[in-house]
């Protein structure tokens, strides 16, 4: 599995810190992460606007298989993935959250709190919601009595959103380009992204955007 992580500016401080505690999980899984940013204060900057556009062109282009974001409660990053088509984002304050949003939404990104209720051992909280975000089988269901209609469910609410969301690249489009353009801007994110992404007409629209 690929999975990007990425930060907005007011909680680009801990950035190395969650990336180290992500690679501590992802190495020993066999999964790759890129750190797309911001990776501190000084590097490109994004707000969870920018978030949200990021995942969409990684999740949609399959750059990658799977986002981690969040911002200084979560919610913001969270609204902002929701918002585009084909990312199903959670909102993770606990590893108990990550196990939950693993077996019954079976999303493809998580957006947690970096400031609100971050202190002493916010690290480990951070590691545990990762080795639960990505250890075990996904969509399995909980309680195992209810996998049923929850995997039935996860799957409406995914042809729902489908049904109702623009193409990919023609809602990029319909955004302030400015705010696509800052982006995809960082030399992190498009390293990730032309290395790995698999759809030509986004791989297109971004080259347009950056020439």
């Amino acid at each position: 599995m690929k999975i990007a992580l990425m930060m907005e500016n007011s909680q680009a401080a801990k950035n190395a810190m969650v990336a180290g505690e992500l690679n501590s999980v992802a190495d020993n899984l066999g999964h790759e992460v890129f750190n797309v940013g911001m990776k501190d204060e000084a590097d490109h900057h994004l707000t969870y606007i920018h978030l949200g556009i990021m995942a969409s062109i990684l999740l949609n282009s399959k750059a990658v298989d799977f986002v981690v974001t969040g911002c200084g409660t979560g919610q913001g990053a969270m609204m902002s993935c929701n918002l585009h088509a084909g990312v199903v984002c959670g909102y993770c304050l606990e590893p108990s959250d990550a196990f939950l949003f693993n077996q019954i939404n079976n999303g493809n990104a998580l957006a947690l709190a970096f400031a609100k209720g971050f202190g002493w051992a916010g690290e480990l909280n951070v590691r545990y919601i990762f080795e639960k975000a990505f250890t075990g089988q996904r969509g399995q269901g909980y309680p195992l009595e209810r996998a049923e209609p929850q995997q039935r469910n996860a799957a409406i609410l995914s042809e729902v959103k489908s049904a109702v969301a623009k193409d990919v690249v023609e809602g990029l489009k319909a955004i302030d380009q400015e705010l696509v353009k800052t982006a995809v801007g960082g030399a992190q994110f498009q390293e990730c992204f032309f290395a790995n992404c698999k759809d030509p007409d986004i791989a297109n629209y971004v080259s347009s955007l950056l020439a």
